[in-house]
């Protein structure tokens, strides 16, 4: 990490990390489907949410690989789940569902309940802490979540992949983060909800790498023996994350 006195940076990740991203995702499209009607009135509940977490995990990718843009990965996800409904959707009526959607997932975001007791114990237990974000997104869009949730004043830069052309787990981002802090990778501590994306990531760049494991995930042998090599810590919830980082 950084010697005696732990850690001088953490960087976090954003999307269901800090912020409960995939709990609006599954009451916004709960609540546009309802809205919708037709085709969708009879859609189950759990069925709509799997299927719209899907295809987002599918067409967000593809942006992030460069086969789609930002909006073109929207209007897939849009026609897709539409389709699976039997309705076809131009790119302009999928573009114009999609922003209905997201108008319904706007209204539930926030933040996990221990992401500000997190900020809040770590800046107690090591002075001069600083934070930051590495995102895998546009910087426009993420820092819209910052603002409505109040962590814009928590956070000094936040690293965005749409402004690089590279992503995590790319080990460019996290050194290029390290870099906008002035501070050496093995003074910097990275945490996120995804093993190999974040917390894999950021430890072969350097960095001390923290997963953040929620639900208990599933994890392939090669990525449990990969991160145990690399040291990569697992915590559960935001609130071991002071204890783990002073031992």
């Amino acid at each position: 990490m950084s010697g005696a006195n732990g850690p001088s940076l953490v960087l976090f990740d954003l999307d269901d990390t800090l912020f409960a991203h995939r709990v609006a995702v599954a009451e916004g499209i709960q609540r546009h489907v309802g809205s919708v009607g037709g085709p969708f009135a009879d859609t189950d509940a759990v069925d709509a949410v799997t299927l719209w977490h899907a295809l987002e995990e599918q067409h967000y990718h593809s942006y992030l690989a460069g086969e789609l843009d930002f909006q073109g990965q929207r209007r897939a996800r849009a026609r897709d789940f539409a389709a699976a409904h039997g309705v076809e959707l131009t790119d302009g009526d999928a573009s114009a569902w999609f922003d209905t959607y997201f108008l319904r997932y706007r209204e539930s975001w926030r933040l996990h309940d221990d992401a500000l007791p997190c900020l809040d114990t770590l800046a107690a237990a090591f002075p001069g802490i600083r934070f930051g974000l590495i995102t895998n997104g546009e910087l426009a869009f993420q820092g819209e979540k910052l603002r409505a949730t109040g962590l814009d004043a928590r956070i000094e830069h936040v690293i965005a992949s749409g402004e690089l052309g590279y992503a995590k787990p790319d080990p460019r981002i996290f050194v290029h983060a390290c870099e906008v802090f002035g501070v050496a990778p093995q003074a910097a501590v990275y945490v996120g909800d995804r093993l190999r994306t974040d917390a894999i990531g950021a430890a072969a760049a350097g960095l001390t790498g923290v997963w953040l494991d929620r639900h208990g995930a599933a994890v392939a042998e090669a990525d449990a023996a990969e991160a145990r090599r690399l040291g990569v810590i697992r915590i559960t919830g935001l609130a071991a994350l002071p204890a783990a980082l002073a031992t």
